[in-house]
């Protein structure tokens, strides 16, 4: 199974009193979305299952994408890595999919995959972690298969 994990583009800062699941990506986030969107679309197979968080800012992430996709609430910030990881059907998926979401859970995820400390996998916004498991030898691995970063695109 193929799990992507790309976190949501710079987005407006969180003030006291605003609704977090209302804010926007910048201008600067907008491109970064485009910027990795046309990567991505070069990347993915046809039927990738497209996951989002039902926040503002990862929507507009996967708009940019241009393909369908579903927003689902165990993709919320406030989400753990099991939950998130659950939502993929991980490992056991048969399909690619890719989870556009939030810190630190993506991280989170990452990090429990491959074997890290829970709080050493940072994601940088508007990137993305592609991630296969596979099996070798009557062992399961994880194995990365691409990070990419908006910035070297």
């Amino acid at each position: 199974m193929d799990l992507i994990f790309w976190r949501h583009a710079e987005a407006e800062d969180w003030t006291e009193g605003c609704d977090d699941m209302q804010r926007s990506l910048t201008s600067r986030g907008e491109k970064q979305a485009k910027r990795m969107a046309s990567w991505l679309d070069r990347q993915l197979p046809e039927g990738t299952r497209i996951i989002s968080s039902p926040a503002r800012r990862c929507e507009q992430t996967v708009l940019a994408l241009g393909r369908k996709y579903k927003l689902r609430a165990e993709l919320s910030p406030d989400t753990t890595a099991d939950t998130l990881l659950a939502a993929a059907g991980w490992p056991n998926g048969k399909s690619v999919v890719l989870l556009v979401g939030h810190q630190p859970s993506l991280g989170q995820s990452i990090a429990m995959l491959l074997g890290l400390q829970s709080d050493s996998c940072q994601v940088r916004k508007g990137a993305v972690w592609w991630i296969r498991t596979r099996e070798r030898d009557g062992d399961v691995q994880t194995v990365v298969v691409a990070v990419q970063s908006p910035e070297l695109l």
